[in-house]
């Protein structure tokens, strides 16, 4: 008897081809890839590296297939390479955290709007030792111009993640232009913040780094937070819904539908709230969805 040849669904298609002709892209950017073993339905993400290192996408794609049926399978990268992948046409939403990238990628005509969905915060990570003087420092600003006066060694990213760009940011309100012995650029820096912090560390230098990333790393490392709590420090994460106008074939309608999960209250916002609490004492990221906002106000 002739074996039945198996069909395969056209999203799975669009999703192989998609691995292969950003298979050389991702291995750079160590990617969390993940495809529907069976079933049609599901929603593709591209998301920044970090909160996929910390675990929550992971948490928010379970809790949410787990409810609804409708799987959830992202990529990896920094926030500039995934808006740039998401050009492509194959994607559904993405996740990010550098605001004026955002903007543009909704300018473009990519995006149909930005959503608030959670918070953590940004540090200023260095050596006990902390040889630039800026421990206790209330302002990051004063504290790069320290480290820059006193040329100590500081590690960046350097490939326009979410986090690289808000570094730059500050940089720029300090008036001055990283350069120098004393400014390294990570050359794996798009591999994400686990792998530069891990680097800086074993440098015993300085870095710019989400407090998520410093909780999950901290009992590997010798690096300390010695500035935090500035206002200019909040790293606010958003979700993006892929244009559906230039792109029809994306997963419109179950994207939205992830979308209203995961900024309802009583839903993901709650995941996003309790989320690290039991691991590290303190939660890694903070809701921050308009919804979420509101019942607060009630």
């Amino acid at each position: 008897m002739k074996k039945k040849e198996k069909v395969v669904h056209p999203r799975k298609k669009v999703v192989r081809t998609l691995f292969i002709l950003y298979l050389g892209l991702l291995l750079f950017l160590a990617p969390t890839l993940t495809f529907s073993a069976e079933g049609d339905k599901f929603v593709f993400l591209a998301s920044t590296i970090g909160p996929i290192d910390a675990g929550i996408v992971a948490a928010l794609e379970e809790a949410f297939e787990k409810e609804t049926g409708i799987r959830v399978r992202h990529v990896g990268a920094g926030t500039g390479e995934a808006l740039k992948i998401s050009q492509q046409g194959n994607i559904d939403l993405v996740m990010v955290h550098a605001r004026s990238l955002e903007e543009k990628f909704i300018q473009d005509g990519f995006g149909t709007k930005r959503l608030p969905l959670m918070y953590n915060d940004f540090v200023i990570l260095g050596p006990t030792a902390d040889p630039a003087g800026i421990k206790g420092l209330k302002t990051a600003t004063g504290a790069l111009k320290m480290i820059a006066d006193k040329g100590v060694l500081f590690i960046s990213r350097g490939d326009r993640s979410g986090t690289h760009v808000a570094e730059m940011e500050l940089w720029e309100k300090t008036g001055i232009k990283p350069d120098g012995a004393w400014y390294k650029i990570y050359e794996k820096g798009n591999e994400g913040n686990a792998a530069t912090l891990k680097f800086t560390d074993q440098k015993g230098a300085y870095t710019f780094m989400d407090r998520a990333t410093f909780l999950s790393l901290q009992k590997n490392i010798k690096l300390v937070i010695l500035v935090e709590k500035d206002e200019a420090l909040l790293n606010f994460i958003s979700l993006i819904p892929v244009n559906p106008a230039k792109f029809p074939k994306i997963n419109y309608q179950d994207a939205m539908t992830f979308i209203s999960w995961l900024t309802a209250p009583d839903k993901g916002q709650m995941i996003i709230r309790d989320f690290g609490k039991d691991k590290y004492g303190s939660p890694l990221f903070f809701p921050n969805s308009e919804e979420w906002q509101a019942a607060q106000k009630k």
